[in-house]
């Protein structure tokens, strides 16, 4: 079984922010799949289904950005899923609008969901997924940055790193390697 948990901010106010790169993962993700999603008591929004006899889990916590670990640890523990079988989707200011970069463990860099997720899985060893959105412009903070809409020209720059993510995914559920993964989408 495979755990992917995108990241974000539950309803339709901050739906397309940037902020919300790992739903929108998560959303194409699950479209490709023909999943739909279930709220359930972890307060989540949760989806399945099953890629050779595999259970792939796909997870959008409801419990807004910093505090995304309320949901992923205990569907974690509901489920047993190793840390091996769980992969993060969510955005990072510190790379390139575009880029997505592939890691197995690491610190929080600053990003609050990834922050209460290690918290609730006291620990930084778990595979993630992030996907750049850069950083503000001149005369922007990082909230108004993160919380507000991909222009028209960001757009198809995203859509493009949006299916590379999805591809990185699939591979990963293919192979059940994440370094090899990372070999080949980093």
């Amino acid at each position: 079984m495979k755990m992917i948990v995108g990241l974000g901010n539950p309803g339709t106010k901050y739906e397309k922010t940037k902020h919300n790169v790992g739903f929108m993962v998560i959303d194409e993700l699950a479209k490709k799949h023909q999943v739909t999603f279930k709220k359930n008591a972890f307060q989540a929004l949760v989806g399945e289904y099953f890629e050779n006899g595999e259970k792939i889990l796909l997870v959008k916590p409801q419990t807004f950005m910093n505090e995304s670990g309320k949901a992923v640890g205990p569907l974690m523990t509901y489920f047993n899923i190793y840390p091996e079988e769980l992969v993060i989707v969510y955005d990072d200011l510190d790379l390139t609008l575009g880029k997505i970069r592939l890691r197995q463990k690491g610190s929080a860099g600053g990003h609050n969901g990834v922050k209460s997720v290690i918290s609730h899985l006291n620990s930084q060893v778990f595979n993630r997924i992030k996907v750049g959105i850069a950083r503000p412009k001149q005369n922007q903070t990082v909230i108004h940055h993160v919380l507000t809409n991909f222009d028209k020209d960001e757009q198809p720059v995203i859509n493009q790193a949006m299916d590379k993510t999805v591809e990185a995914l699939e591979y990963f559920i293919q192979t059940n390697d994440f370094m090899k993964t990372m070999n080949q989408f980093n």
